[in-house]
Formats: structure tokens, sequence, C-alpha cells
């Protein structure tokens, strides 16, 4: 799967918060829907992950038939067993929410950044010999409360203080696709 990408990339970590589906399935093979808890990392604050058929298919050597028999008994039961974790290239870390405010201390005090909460659980169980690149997914100002327990201040973004000077305008319609269509018809621009 990496060489197919077109970068000779030695692996990827999957990063997660302690909503761990995706890290328990890299670590033990088990895919099983757990109760889902807030979290500092509201973004992965999931259980059935997004993209996952594609990740199965390509780590799968292109076999729709076993993506279908994957998926076909996790909706029916909300678990699959891969067994013996088979993902070469492809591990997983976790990060409880103090671990996400240990990060985002550390990351700060080493290196004068600060990361939003979902790219601190990247920085979880970096190898240390050898690079790695962290894609940071959002920014931080998103986030002040965590930001401010963990690094005592304030981070802003332009665009951010702009939208948070414009009143809020709701439209209420009925939850019906029709009427939905209709008005992002109408609304678009």
């Amino acid at each position: 799967m990496l060489r197919e990408m077109g970068v000779p990339i030695p692996g990827f970590r999957v990063a997660t918060n302690r909503n761990d589906i995706l890290h328990r399935m890299l670590t033990r093979g088990d895919y099983s829907v757990a109760p889902v808890e807030a979290s500092h990392a509201p973004s992965m604050d999931i259980q059935v992950a997004s993209n996952f058929e594609r990740f199965l298919y390509f780590t799968s050597g292109r076999d729709a038939a076993r993506v279908r028999e994957v998926l076909a008994q996790f909706s029916a039961s909300g678990a699959y067993n891969f067994g013996k974790p088979a993902f070469p290239g492809v591990t997983a870390s976790r990060a409880d929410d103090s671990e996400i405010e240990a990060i985002i201390r550390d990351v700060h005090a080493r290196f004068d950044y600060v990361v939003d909460p979902h790219t601190a659980c990247g920085f979880k169980d970096l190898a240390g010999d050898r690079h790695s690149v962290v894609l940071a997914t959002a920014h931080p100002a998103k986030f002040p409360d965590v930001i401010r327990k963990a690094i005592g201040r304030e981070v802003t973004h332009p665009a951010l203080e702009v939208l948070k000077s414009l009143p809020i305008v709701k439209h209420r319609i009925s939850a019906d696709a029709g009427t939905v269509r209709d008005y992002i018809a109408r609304n678009a621009r």
C-alpha cells in the first residue's frame, strides 16, 4: 500500500484519542463499537471511522469481496476481529485528555508552537530514531479551553475573530431531503 502512493514512506501512524477503535484494531485486531466519550479532540469522538472501507480495500490488496465480508459482519454485530493485526506499515497511538494536554505543553515548550488537541494525538509515541511528519488537522484557536488549560494562554486566528463578531443566523427548515435540497439550491452562492 505505501509504495503505491508514489512516495517511499516507511510507515504511517494512526493517532487517536480515548475513543480508540482504530488503535484497538491496529494493535489487537479488535474493530468493535464501544461507547463514545466526549474528549478534548472531538473530531475523533467516533466509533465508525470514515473511509474505513477505502483503508480495507487497499490493505486487502483491493479485494472488494473481503471488504464486503468484513463490513457485513461489522454492520450485523458491531464488531469484527481481524485476529493478529495484519496491516504492514500502519501503526497506531492513543492519547487520553491528560496526555493531550501534556503533549500540547511539551510541543509548545520544545518548539514554541501551539498544536490543537487532534494534532497533539499525532505526537504521541513518535519514534526518536527517525524523522517523522505530523500533519496538523485544526487551528488551536478552535479549542480555547484546552489550550488555556495546557499552556495558560489564549490563541487566536484573525478569521475566527471575524466570525465571532458576526451575528448568528439560523434558518429553520423541515428535516427531509427534498426541503434541504431545495434550500441549498435557492441559497448556494
